[in-house]
This record gives C-alpha cells, structure tokens and sequence, in this order.
C-alpha cells in the first residue's frame, strides 16, 4: 500500500469515491501521520454517526451542516470548524449541499 500522496494534487485528476447516498470523498494529500480529505455532501445526505481512533479536525468549506459530536448538536456553516478526539462517536446531516475538508491523525488507511 502507498504510504503518501504526491507532492501536488490536482482536484480535476483525483477519483471521487462514493462511500454513502449523497455522500462523495475525494482523498487528498497524505502521509502515515496526516491525512486531507474533501467530502462533497447533497442536501439531506447523512454522514452516519460512528467512532474511530483518529484525532479529526474538519472546516467547512460550504454548505451547512448539523452536527453531533459526543450528544451536543450545533449547526456549522461557511468558515466554521470542529474538532474530533479519538473514539468519541460524530456523525452529521447536511442542511445546505457543501463541502467539508477533513484532516485525520494518523492517516486513515481504511480510505484507501
């Protein structure tokens, strides 16, 4: 398995991935201890809540988003960002179609 991403991405050359209804990722820059991803969510697409023992530090790009991270709801727009401590369980739904750009630690093989 590759254990990084070229030096350069260039957005019109990388393969979208499709990992739920309304839900596209497209996998970014990367190494062993980082990882970048943009996923691309339609209006009323569900990001299912879940776990993982990556550290998760996402900014919206666009759109807006309700969020629920640990049982406390808040709605994220434009500009806005979290943060995501290891195991703690998250999941969202897309109120506006947007694009959120998720950076994991360490990188998530699983992606791949």
């Amino acid at each position: 398995m590759k254990t990084r991403s070229e030096t350069y991405q260039m957005e019109k050359q990388l393969e979208w991935q499709n990992p739920a209804p309304g839900i596209q990722r497209q996998i970014m820059a990367y190494d062993g201890q980082l990882m970048m991803v943009k996923v691309k969510f339609e209006k009323g697409a569900v990001g299912t809540p879940h776990t993982h023992y990556h550290s998760q530090a996402t900014y919206v790009a666009s759109g807006k988003f309700k969020l629920n991270i640990g049982g406390e709801e808040k709605v994220l727009e434009a500009g806005d960002g979290y943060y995501v401590e290891p195991d703690l369980e998250h999941g969202c739904e897309c109120l506006e179609a947007g694009i959120l750009i998720d950076t994991f630690s360490p990188m998530r093989q699983d992606f791949l």
